[in-house]
This record gives structure tokens, C-alpha cells and sequence, in this order.
């Protein structure tokens, strides 16, 4: 934050009063890389911090939920939603990767401005995140991770229990989105058969666990069960492996980084059939590496599509009246929302606080009674941190784009 200081001390000799005056350039509201902005009297500063893949493969991604953490950010500085306070965005980038986020985690954590972070993209790089914050008392809004453990614990589907009080998401989990997909593919798609393939990471690994579950028990045979390494870029070989039990389908655990190129290979290979994937898949760059290959292919994705919302038609708006470089991808209107949890929290917590750090845990206690009508739709928290809401939707790919097929407010049974 800029500014100047001129000081003048007039003292009269004889007298008791001593008259000082302080004078300060206020921040500016011009709109700018970190979500500027602002009421012309703020006098602190609180930063809301983004993990996230801003570069790399995963970048169109995570560049997408910093864009729209800015966003958000810069609305609240025009409104001056928080007296007295001025809010900025902290982005670091962990390339998608657990060591690099656990790196950009304890960045974050050393600066006593740092009120929350939205974020991550990615289940197992939370997994090293969410440690480093909770000490600190420092929130964690996810708009995409989806791993069940990271609200109710290892061991969550016979003895939830939640792991760090400071940490939430607005998206629904892999408890549901799974099971969403099975469903789809045995009750609506009439698919019986079907082989699953994942990356061996805790995203890819646990949604290909609830999907197998519930196709399991609702009829359906799992006739081949493969994996591969996070970095693999031929398949070839699991292709081979898989193609001998005829599946219907082909359910793949994992990002659109490799599973275009596995929808490319396992057809040119003459295993042509849809392949399915969880979130990690739904981004037009699934679209792009894929290539024609990409026809008829399926993703499933947390909340309805955005764009039909009627909910998030200002948001839209207002992004593209932004001109950020990227657009705001899948996770746009999740981070939006998970940085106005936030920001609703923080209209209590920092009203009288002295300090960032002091207002910390009053933030965590604010932040789960949040409730408010979002882009996504409703905002609001249960006792583990998860979303309240559980709608998501079936894209299948039709003439080279996602298109939505079936959007459902989903439970298991």
C-alpha cells in the first residue's frame, strides 16, 4: 500500500498541549492485479490469500479461481464492505503439486496479514495445506476439492470426524459426485459394464472408489480395474489391458491433462467407447487434447452450469467487464462464492479488531455460520465445513464443446 507521511509537532513552551498532526494518502481505488480497489478511508490492510496451479498443466484452472477471487475482492473494496479495512488478494502458485502447495502454504501463513485462502485446486495438495493454515487459525475455502477425508477424516465413510475446524469448500465431494456418475451411466445411459482407470492420486483414487461402489450395488459389473502414473503420456498398455473385458464405458479418476490424450489413444487403439470423468475433466482443454476423439465422451461436475444460472448472470457480467486475461473456467463461480464466504465472515471478525491475526479465530467461528445466496446457490456450511448443497450436472461432449445433459440436487441413498 503507497502512501506518504507528513508530520507536524508545534510545541508551545509553558503550555501542557502538545498538537501533532498525521497526515495520510489513503490507497487508491484503481482496480489492479491483486483486487485493488477500495473505500477511500481504509486504514488496514487484511489480504485473502489463493492457492492454486497458476501455471503449468492445471493452470486454466487455477488461473480462473484467482481471477474470480479478484473479483470479488475488488467489489468489496468499491463497496467498502468492511470499514476501516482495505482486502487483498495474496496469489501463490502450487503447479498442482502437494510439495509445492505445502511451500506456497507456509509463504502464506508467515504473513500476519493473511486472513484466508481460497483453495486448492487439488484433493492431496490440501492434504499438505490444510496443516500449515489451522495452527494459524487461517481459513480455507475450496471451490474444487472433492476428496471426502479432508472434511470428515480418513476413515469418513464409517466414523466421520472433522480434521481442521478452519477448513470448508463450496463444492460438493466425491462422497456424492461418484455415486452421481454411476447412477447416471447404469440408470440413464442403460450401461452395464465398465472398466475404471485412475492416476493414483487421492482425487482420482477416491472418486474411482465411490463410483465403483455404487455401480457395484446397483447392478453393474466393474470388468476391468486399472492405473497409471500421474505423469504417463502413453497408454498403450493399459488400453491393452483393458480393451479384452469389452467395457461399455471407461471410467477414468484423474485430470484432463492425461485423460485427453487417453481418450485419443483408446480409440485409435479400436476402443470406442464414452469415457467418463469427474470434475478434473470438465475443461475445454479435455476438448482440445483429445480432439475429435472427444465426441460423446461424458464429465460429471459439482453445481449446474454457470452460465445458466440465473443467479450467476451479474457475475458473468462482471468478469468479462473485467477483461481478466483467462476466463473463468470451471471453478469460477465456486471461488467467487468461496471469497464472499469469506469476506461475509470477515464484516464480523475485523469490525473491531485491532489486527489481522487477532480477528483470526472469530473469522473460523464466522465463516461456519455463513448463509447467503451465491452464484452457485446457496452458500452455506454444515457441521464438517461441507456445502449444503449438492447439485451437479452430466456434460457430454457434442460438436467439440461440453454441453450439459442432466443437471440433478443429488443424495446417496
Amino acid at each position: 500500500m503507497g502512501g506518504t507521511v507528513h508530520q507536524r509537532s508545534v510545541v508551545r513552551v509553558g503550555a501542557s498541549l502538545i498538537v501533532a498532526s498525521l497526515a495520510l494518502t489513503a490507497c487508491g481505488s484503481r482496480s489492479d492485479d491483486n483486487g485493488g480497489g477500495g473505500s477511500g478511508d481504509a486504514t488496514k490492510t487484511a489480504k485473502i490469500g489463493v492457492i492454486a496451479p497458476l501455471s503449468g498443466d492445471l493452470s486454466a484452472l487455477g488461473l480462473g479461481i484467482q481471477h474470480s477471487v479478484e473479483l470479488a475482492v475488488k467489489q468489496a473494496n468499491e463497496s467498502n464492505a468492511i470499514p476501516g479495512w482495505k482486502l487483498e488478494v495474496s496469489p501463490q502458485d502450487d503447479e498442482g503439486k502437494a510439495d509445492v502447495g505445502k511451500n506456497a502454504a507456509t509463504a502464506v501463513s508467515s504473513d500476519p496479514d493473511v486472513i484466508g485462502v481460497v483453495g486448492t485446486l487439488n484433493t492431496d495438495v490440501s492434504q499438505q495445506v490444510q496443516p500449515i493454515l489451522a495452527p494459524k487459525n487461517i481459513v480455507q475455502v475450496s471451490p474444487a476439492n472433492t476428496g471426502p477425508g479432508l472434511t470428515q477424516g480418513a476413515d469418513w465413510q464409517k466414523d466421520p470426524k472433522r480434521p481442521y475446524a478452519t477448513y470448508f469448500r463450496t463444492c460438493t465431494t466425491d462422497a456424492v459426485q461418484g455415486p452421481f456418475a454411476a447412477r447416471y451411466l447404469y440408470e440413464t445411459a442403460k450401461i452395464t459394464k465398465v472398466a475404471t482407470i485412475h492416476d493414483k492420486r487421492a482425487y482420482g483414487q477416491g472418486l474411482v472408489g465411490t463410483f465403483t461402489e455404487e455401480f457395484k450395488k446397483l447392478g453393474g459389473q466393474v470388468v476391468a480395474a486399472e492405473t497409471i502414473n500421474e505423469d504417463e503420456t502413453n497408454f498403450q498398455a493399459v488400453v491393452s489391458a483393458v480393451k479384452p473385458s469389452a467395457p461399455q464405458a471407461l471410467y477414468y479418476g484423474g485430470q484432463y491433462p492425461q485423460a485427453g490424450p487417453l481418450s485419443k489413444q483408446m480409440k485409435a487403439a479400436g476402443l470406442n467407447i464414452p469415457l467418463l470423468g469427474g470434475d478434473g475433466i470438465y475443461d475445454p482443454e479435455f476438448v482440445k487434447l483429445a480432439g475429435a476423439s472427444a465426441e460423446n465422451d461424458l464429465a460429471t461436475s459439482v453445481g449446474a452450469p454457470v452460465d445458466t444460472l440465473p443467479s450467476a448472470k451479474k457475475f458473468v457480467a462482471d468478469y468479462e467487464a473485467a477483461k481478466f486475461a483467462d476466463p473463468y473456467a470451471a471453478y469460477g463461480g465456486y471461488s467467487y462464492d468461496a471469497a464472499n464466504a469469506i469476506i461475509a465472515a470477515l464484516k464480523v471478525s475485523l469490525k473491531d479488531a485491532d489486527s489481522v491475526e487477532a480477528a483470526r479465530p472469530k473469522t473460523v467461528e464466522e465463516l461456519g455460520k455463513v448463509s447467503f445466496d451465491g452464484v452457485t446457490g446457496k452458500v452455506a456450511f454444515d457441521q464438517y465445513g461441507d456445502t449444503t448443497s449438492k447439485v451437479l450436472t452430466v456434460y457430454k461432449v457434442t460438436g467439440g464443446k461440453f454441453t450439459a445433459v442432466q443437471t440433478k440436487d443429488f443424495e446417496t441413498k
